[in-house]
């Protein structure tokens, strides 16, 4: 069994915990049975042999498919991983929602992506990441008594994203705590307004408003600080063809999206200010989840 799940941009500016996206880059898990328990890595993370002996995957597909199967099955497990770790590029959800759809797959039995979502929301609290993981294209999430409730749009092929990857990480956990614990009345308001139309913006096709609509005001100043850098990454993408340059979830990646005409100017002068930061433009996935036996 083969099983790929996408990387995911969330928050896209306004939409804090709410709104993301899916990049056509993909981390995909080869499933065999086997006489005993092994595990390969290769490409992101393979470096890292502790991933090996305490891999999140392994430990959520066992927990999972013993539920379901009440037996102890061994199994190989050979992972290729294109997300990058602990980037802001929704590695952990890809991980959560491919082990919970394997275990299920492996033993026969339907889930459905709602149900999917539902389960992973164990593991991941906020929907902005593993809902475009599951789905595809755009998605607005919210959750309400433990059940995740979306709108997904695809997104067109003539959209690319240029991703942004500084040489460190920021720590979500940190990065949350930078943020204030009260918000005042007009920036909540802003950052309603604002996220509003970026989805408006999405469901209609009209792209050109996202310069103004990605505009936040409730937690990526508050991070970005850790990095000063990314607050010139940001300015050179909007004054070189992007169409919307916003933190990736808690950072350190920027996401960035332009028309395909303007990917060219956007890498090149993103590449000569940056020579430091891995730069590069990819598809946008409106597949989500893929199973193949």
């Amino acid at each position: 069994m083969k099983v790929s799940v996408p990387a995911t941009s969330a928050n896209l500016g306004p939409g804090f915990d709410t709104l993301g996206i899916a990049l056509n880059i993909r981390n995909q898990v080869i499933i065999k049975p086997s006489r005993f328990h092994s595990v390969s890595l290769k490409g992101e993370g393979s470096d890292n042999p502790k991933l090996k002996d305490n891999n999140m995957f392994v430990t959520t597909f066992n927990d999972f498919y013993y539920n379901l199967s009440n037996k102890k099955q061994q199994f190989r497990f050979e992972f290729y991983n294109e997300i990058p770790l602990s980037r802001g590029l929704g590695s952990s959800s890809a991980v959560i929602i491919s082990a919970i759809a394997s275990a299920y797959a492996i033993e026969g039995i339907y889930l459905d992506n709602k149900k999917l979502l539902n389960l992973a929301l164990s593991y991941e609290s906020h929907p902005d990441n593993i809902t475009p993981a599951v789905m595809g294209g755009f998605t607005v999430s919210i959750v309400q008594e433990n059940e995740v409730f979306f709108v997904q749009k695809k997104i067109p092929s003539y959209l690319k994203a240029v991703v942004v990857i500084p040489n460190r990480p920021i720590s979500t956990l940190l990065s949350r705590k930078t943020l204030p614990f009260k918000y005042s009345k007009e920036d909540t308001i802003f950052n309603v307004s604002h996220s509003s139309l970026v989805t408006a913006a999405f469901i209609n096709e009209d792209f050109r408003i996202l310069k103004k609509a990605s505009k936040d005001r409730m937690h990526q100043y508050y991070r970005m600080k850790q990095m000063p850098e990314l607050f010139a990454v940001q300015k050179v993408a909007l004054r070189n063809g992007a169409l919307m340059s916003t933190l990736s979830g808690s950072g350190s990646t920027f996401f960035n999206m332009a028309y395909e005409k303007d990917i060219p100017r956007l890498l090149k002068k993103l590449q000569e200010n940056f020579p430091h930061f891995r730069i590069f433009s990819c598809d946008f996935d409106n597949s989500g989840i893929k199973i193949e036996d």
